[in-house]
């Protein structure tokens, strides 16, 4: 397949979600894949709604996803004398007329089809009345009396929709603004768009599109429409099932990789693969294996595809991605931020047990905490802080402050010498030094976690267990 172009044309009436998201994603896929062109729209014609914040926010995650877009930005506002000389055109060619019916007497002519069991549609009055322009008066398309419009949808296979279930579309309002479907052809042709991805809401627009296209002789785009994404029960994808904004993941510490690799998924595949770098899903989406049926969302299996790309990531890369979640929790350490190198030693500590950047971030908290101000948890603390431990942890402290390097190999050796010298077993021991270590009975290493805090930080801790 050669010279394919696509787009992706979101309305800014809202933040950009994980339906459009992945519908972006597929689009900037397919024309990767072919080494062709991807173009963004800005369908900004609904002024009440559309809102400068909403693109401003629509063009961030869009770079935060790192798809980029070819040529210029395009708004469809700036667009509509262009779209007027294409019903211009239609006009001229009689395949567009003006219409003087108003609004109550096209809701009249539906209510009567209704009553006698038929399709509610415009019927079609003003067809041959070789109106003119006037006041009140729009334009419609005059559309064939019999046929079908037929398609290929490169996911649904093939659709047939025959032109009886449609009527003579309104194509520029009354007040001189082209409609969705007019403005939507122009700008695709214009364009070169050679392949449509959307969602399968607007499977009911293509027929009206196509045949906008033939009445201007224009090339017809191949479409294909995605189902819409599910929750986990099977209904309307919502906020209750965890999905939220592009913007809002971002916010909570999600990789974009993690998110782009997790959304592709939910609708295509490539045999029984689930993880891809970004030069692998561009190699494998030819627009083909698209499932025509609706995927459920699982916020499970995002949090796990994000943890798989953090495990797998360079430590200095991790660390400059947490950064900012370190400081925007407020930590530091000894009231200075933190330094490259402790940064990437922490990312390195507490990446396999956490699921995002904020996650990673905040559990850094407990090894930036003065001793005197770390927080015990109850439980852990009346489970673990007895007599008997206490003495382990007073004698703990005189065992690893003897040691000269203060390093984990060494302060391991120093631990396990301290439990076999004694007749112990490591559980005699390590719940106590955990928790006051820690203060809750979680964390990575023992010797890694003494060797960060360095010793006058561990000893500090262990003295204040012991006496607790």
């Amino acid at each position: 397949m050669s010279n394919v172009v696509t787009r992706f044309a979101p309305s800014p009436t809202g933040h950009l979600h994980i339906g459009g998201a992945r519908t972006a994603i597929f689009c900037w896929l397919l024309a990767r894949h072919y080494g062709g062109q991807f173009h963004l729209r800005i369908e900004d014609t609904d002024l009440l709604r559309s809102k400068q914040e909403y693109t401003d926010s629509i063009l961030a995650s869009m770079r935060w996803l790192g798809l980029d877009w070819d040529g210029p930005l395009n708004y469809q506002t700036q667009r509509t004398e262009l779209y007027n000389s294409y019903v211009d055109r239609l006009l001229e060619t009689g395949h567009a007329y003006w219409c003087s019916c108003t609004p109550e007497e096209v809701e009249a002519m539906r209510e009567h089809a209704r009553a006698h069991g038929l399709k509610p549609r415009y019927d079609g009055r003003c067809r041959d009345k070789n109106l003119g322009p006037g006041e009140g008066r729009c334009v419609r398309l005059r559309i064939p009396q019999t046929g079908k419009v037929v398609f290929d949808d490169m996911v649904k296979g093939k659709i047939a929709v025959d032109v009886s279930e449609l009527d003579d579309m309104v194509i520029r309002r009354a007040d001189g603004m082209p409609t969705y479907n007019m403005a939507v052809v122009v700008d695709d042709h214009e364009m070169g768009i050679t392949h449509v991805i959307r969602g399968d809401d607007h499977v009911s627009n293509t027929p009206r599109q196509i045949l906008i296209y033939e009445a201007l002789g224009l090339p017809v785009p191949r479409f294909g429409h995605v189902p819409m994404i599910l929750g986990p029960d099977r209904q309307k994808l919502s906020k209750r099932h965890g999905a939220r904004a592009v913007i809002e993941y971002q916010r909570d510490g999600l990789l974009p990789q993690a998110l782009v690799n997790y959304l592709v998924r939910l609708g295509w595949s490539h045999g029984d693969q689930e993880i891809f770098t970004q030069e692998e899903l561009i190699r494998f989406f030819d627009g083909s294996n698209l499932n025509p049926a609706a995927a459920a969302f699982d916020p499970a299996k995002l949090e796990w595809c994000n943890a798989h790309f953090m495990r797998e990531m360079p430590l200095a890369e991790l660390a400059a991605l947490t950064r900012p979640f370190v400081e925007e929790a407020g930590l530091s350490r000894h009231g200075r931020p933190l330094e490259d190198g402790e940064c990437e030693t922490l990312c390195g500590m507490f990446r396999e047990r956490s699921a995002n950047l904020k996650d990673l971030a905040h559990s850094f908290a407990p090894l930036l905490t003065e001793a005197a101000e770390l927080t015990y948890d109850e439980k852990a603390a009346a489970k673990n802080l007895t007599e008997a431990s206490r003495a382990h942890l007073a004698a703990l402290s005189g065992v690893f402050g003897a040691c000269a390097s203060f390093t984990a190999p060494e302060l391991e050796a120093a631990l396990n010498a301290y439990v076999s010298d004694n007749g112990l077993k490591f559980k005699d021991v390590a719940p106590a030094l955990r928790t006051a270590l820690m203060g809750f009975m979680g964390g990575p290493h023992l010797p890694e976690i003494m060797a960060f805090l360095g010793r006058e930080e561990t000893l500090a801790r262990l003295e204040r267990a012991a006496r607790a």
